[in-house]
């Protein structure tokens, strides 16, 4: 399957290609809008994102493009929106045929009411539907991995993570240059909250960002992260919260 994005951002479509990636698409982006349309056919999307924000005088042109031969049902269409996207816009989006509407800072809930929005349209086998979370700062995960080969600690920052796996970012990447696509790494020390898990994983992609797939816990660890990932969103809650105290935002 694929999905064509319309996003001038680089930051936003890496964020997007983390959480949505594992939905099983192959992703086609465009940084002009025009060159997305002309290439429509060509790529034959199965659902299609668009920056509103980036695009301000052209999505609602696309959107009528894609309907015209395309409906919700066949290929989905979001538009990602800044802090200003006005009522009326809204009302108009949904009226000529977008699918969903998503804010583009794209916080954590904002992701995951991405993945609903296409999960809804186009059916996903039970292993991809695993949640995945952006792994802030307040969320306390945390990696270590020895390299099978000399034994070497690779730390680093989790970007993404789900009940079956997560997205790493090595901080030396020259130690993982000789660990190969599906090599098992045995011996991964997994932080979350207050607990470290020892779970066995396969590096499914390699690269600047780095895909985990977890394929095997001790007794009772894989229980334990799947209940600290099912409380994440309480965390990010209380952390919003003590951030808005700590600056006064109450007073």
């Amino acid at each position: 399957m694929k999905l064509l994005l319309a996003l001038a951002s680089d930051d936003t479509y890496d964020l997007i290609s983390l959480y949505i990636r594992p939905l099983g698409f192959e992703l086609v982006r465009y940084r002009h809008i025009v060159k997305a349309m002309d290439n429509l056919d060509e790529v034959d999307p199965a659902a299609v994102i668009i920056s509103a924000n980036d695009f301000p005088r052209h999505w609602k042109a696309m959107v009528q493009f894609i309907r015209a031969e395309r409906p919700k049902e066949i290929c989905p269409v979001i538009i990602l929106t800044g802090k200003n996207f006005p009522l009326e816009s809204t009302t108009q989006a949904f009226y000529i045929g977008v699918s969903g509407i998503v804010d583009e800072t794209l916080s954590p809930s904002d992701l995951e009411r991405l993945q609903t929005i296409i999960s809804r349209y186009i059916p996903v086998d039970e292993r991809r539907r695993a949640r995945r979370f952006y792994a802030g700062e307040w969320s306390r995960f945390g990696l270590l991995i020895s390299n099978p080969q000399d034994k070497t600690i690779i730390p680093g920052e989790i970007k993404a993570i789900s009940s079956s796996g997560l997205s790493f970012s090595p901080a030396y990447s020259s130690l993982m240059k000789d660990i190969k696509t599906h090599t098992v790494l045995p011996q991964c020390s997994l932080r979350a909250g207050d607990l470290i898990l020892s779970p066995s994983c396969r590096m499914v992609r390699s690269g600047r960002i780095v895909s985990l797939e977890f394929i095997s816990f001790p007794p009772g660890e894989e229980n334990i992260l799947e209940k600290y990932l099912e409380e994440l969103p309480i965390i990010e809650m209380r952390n919003k919260r003590m951030e808005i105290e700590e600056s006064g935002g109450f007073d």
